[in-house]
């Protein structure tokens, strides 16, 4: 698929991309991570007692949920309801959704051996409910669809760990105390990500983002060595299907710089760092996207207009600037907060 073909947004504003490729647009665009989920309730009632595997494995309920709230909010982009340990589990990997925990491996990655149970994804054979869901969101659209996947630390840290952990020390010990096992580990992530993106964009995402969400556990030196490579493989092998390629991790401040050295074309900024300070770090020559504090959104609205008009000013209009949190939504949030929120930035951007 070309560049121009997976840019075209049938009907509907393109600011998004636009604003991904630093060109002009009328406003600033808006959409939030985890902007489809728990904190709304119409997914409460479609979700029932169902988890977020199962849902995503129908793909007529994956595209209710990534419509929700681009009808509820008028957000300028879409991003489809799934989860990243989608493809492990479609590998083979036992994965588990625990109530008020997370995902959980009973048998963790953590020796040579264990490398042999991860296998290729064949997105055809192992997912092709998440590329029907993509085929069927883009006849529904009216803004551009958000791929996505985790990326190698990320899914790693969950492989290692067994289940979600505060700072992941297994996973780091693993890294250096058993460099070949760790790189056998992410040389097959890196192959399963590029293979769902890629098949993503071929069903036709017209952006994909690369959640690193917990690549802020590593100090630049360690990021560079033991991450930086697999992720670099990744957006250098994407940046021939011509689609916008962005980068979020969180508590990231110090690994900024090499985020973008990495190929994103734009840089997810958390809240912890000003975004006029921090697009100094990614560099001016890229777009970046961020940074509301997403707990603000569970205060009064004139905290939350406050906060959001800093972000705006430390912007200061210049091309390249997605407006997004700087994590995703609470389940707390209040969907009218965000509707709000959405209006604003819009009224308040209007070129």
């Amino acid at each position: 698929m070309s560049a121009e073909g997976v840019s075209e947004v049938a009907g509907a504003s393109d600011r998004f991309l636009r604003a991904c490729r630093r060109e002009p647009v009328d406003l600033t665009p808006v959409w939030f991570m985890r902007q489809a989920g728990r904190y709304l309730p119409e997914y409460r009632a479609a979700r029932a007692d169902r988890d977020v595997l199962q849902m995503s494995r129908i793909p007529e309920m994956a595209v209710e949920i990534t419509l929700q709230p681009v009808r509820r909010l008028g957000v300028d982009a879409a991003i489809l309801y799934s989860d990243i340990m989608v493809p492990l589990a479609a590998t083979g990997v036992e994965v588990r959704m625990a109530p008020g925990l997370g995902p959980v491996i009973d048998e963790p990655i953590r020796a040579p051996s264990d490398l042999s149970r991860l296998r290729p994804l064949d997105p055809d054979s192992d997912i092709p409910f998440v590329l029907e869901a993509v085929r069927m969101l883009r006849r529904d659209l009216t803004v551009p669809l958000i791929g996505f996947a985790g990326g190698p630390y990320t899914l790693a840290s969950y492989l290692v760990e067994g289940r979600p952990a505060r700072d992941h020390p297994r996973t780091r010990a693993l890294m250096h105390g058993d460099p070949a096992v760790w790189e056998g580990l992410l040389d097959r992530l890196a192959g399963t990500v590029l293979a769902l993106l890629r098949a993503q964009v071929a069903a036709g995402a017209q952006a994909v983002q690369l959640f690193d969400s917990w690549v802020g556990d590593l100090d630049p030196g360690d990021y560079e060595r033991f991450v930086l490579p697999w992720v670099s493989r990744i957006f250098e092998e994407l940046a021939p299907l011509g689609v916008p390629r962005i980068h979020f991790g969180v508590g990231t401040g110090e690994l900024l710089a090499l985020m973008r050295a990495a190929g994103a074309d734009v840089v997810g900024v958390d809240w912890r760092v000003p975004l006029d300070r921090a697009w100094d770090r990614v560099g001016r020559d890229a777009a970046v996207q961020g940074n509301l504090d997403p707990a603000v959104c569970l205060a009064p609205w004139d905290a939350v207009e406050r906060k959001a008009l800093e972000v705006l000013r430390r912007a200061d209009g210049r091309p390249g600037h997605v407006f997004n949190l700087g994590h995703g939504v609470f389940p707390q949030t209040p969907p009218e907060t965000l509707e709000r929120l959405v209006d604003l930035v819009h009224s308040r951007t209007a070129r």
